[in-house]
């Protein structure tokens, strides 16, 4: 009869803790914006388009999506904010 392998951790442990405790766990934005979360269903022929144009302009697809809302829908002044 073989022996069990040892157990493996769920995941590596950091190796500097300090630092990882002080990483923010995502991009900080300026203090007072506020977001809110939009959900839409696109097909998943748009969803992969829209990924390949976001990766080949260097951004993230939030990004870019961001920026064609605030281009479409710019606020009362006429400029996107």
């Amino acid at each position: 009869m073989t022996g069990h392998p040892p157990k493996r951790a769920f995941t590596a442990r950091p190796g500097g803790a300090e630092r990882w405790i002080r990483t923010p766990d995502t991009p900080s934005r300026p203090a007072g914006i506020f977001t809110a979360r939009l959900t839409i269903d696109v097909t998943p022929a748009l969803r992969g388009r829209i990924k390949v144009a976001a990766f080949r302009r260097g951004q993230t697809v939030a990004d870019m999506l961001r920026a064609l809302l605030a281009r479409e829908f710019p606020d009362g002044t006429g400029e996107a904010p």
